[in-house]
């Protein structure tokens, strides 16, 4: 691996089980995002994740999706180079806006991840983590493109399979996932309409600081929009995020009803050009957002 990339920069990033560097190709110059990860790290089924991760990104050639460059494995590590990205996460791209983006930039964000998500399920990929720090944005603009990063939990599943596998980040996990049901592609619908509402709001739907009432709420309370800044939002919007967020799986959205949904499709409409007044609260909302779903 040596042979062909070089260190270019500075650690960016820190992964549960390896270091991201920057890194760059000697033959072609391109910069890389670098992952070292050591195999006496991992246990048997992380490794088996790891190389399922790798080969999902083998398959996966999508604009909105974040691309594989290189993997390179020895006795002791993988590497694995992924294309660099230089903007921020989605969290953090909202954090530096006082989480407050319009209408408008709220569905362009969303139309781009639907379309990224409409991908991985035509291949039969679940992702099973989508979040705001889960979405990379392409470069520092206003106008960047978000990515869909990290597939350490995804999975392929075939035609009519379903999955039982408690996985994902509270905030953002479906109810079927923490009720332990069997599940497929609508858990990823679920975290698309968290995140559509994290963006109009500045706040996740079902949150609370103790991880037990995540998971009462989620599971148990109705969805609102009681908070002041849905007043300057459309209903259009709102229908959007009531049918991404149903809390039956089997009636829930699907991609292809999400795509096609008339807020998605509208150039514009009601008072796209607001934003939320309620950032400051908003960011204290937002902050428990890494508390990692495995079991209760």
């Amino acid at each position: 691996m040596h042979h062909y990339y070089t260190i270019d920069g500075p650690i960016i990033g820190q992964g549960q089980f390896g270091k991201v560097r920057l890194e760059r190709n000697l033959l072609t110059q391109q910069k890389v995002a670098m992952k070292a990860v050591r195999k006496k790290d991992l246990k048997v089924i992380e490794m088996f994740q790891m190389r399922r991760e790798i080969d999902i990104l083998k398959m996966c050639q999508h604009p909105g999706l974040s691309r594989l460059i290189d993997v390179f494995e020895d006795a002791t590590h993988f590497y694995v180079a992924m294309e660099h990205i230089s903007g921020k996460n989605l969290y953090d791209y909202l954090k530096a806006r006082s989480f407050r983006l319009t209408e408008s930039r709220s569905r362009e964000i969303m139309a781009h991840l639907s379309k990224s998500v409409q991908y991985l399920h035509r291949f039969g990929i679940l992702h099973r983590d989508i979040k705001l720090e889960n979405v990379m944005m392409s470069d520092q603009s206003d106008f960047a493109i978000p990515k869909l990063i990290d597939f350490g939990l995804a999975r392929v599943v075939g035609p009519g399979m379903t999955s039982d596998e408690p996985f994902g980040t509270l905030g953002y996990v479906a109810p079927e996932v923490l009720k332990k049901e069997a599940y497929n592609f609508s858990c990823d619908i679920w975290s698309l309409g968290c995140i559509t509402y994290a963006l109009l709001s500045g706040s996740l739907p079902f949150d609370h600081k103790s991880p037990v009432e995540t998971v009462k709420m989620t599971l148990r309370d109705p969805l609102q929009f009681e908070l002041p800044v849905w007043r300057e939002t459309t209903q259009c919007a709102q229908e959007f995020i009531t049918n991404l967020l149903i809390k039956d799986q089997h009636i829930r959205f699907s991609i292809e009803q999400v795509l096609h949904h008339t807020w998605l499709k509208s150039i514009s409409g009601g008072n796209s050009s607001s934003s939320s007044s309620l950032g400051f609260i908003a960011s204290r909302q937002l902050a428990p957002q890494a508390r990692s779903y495995k079991k209760l």
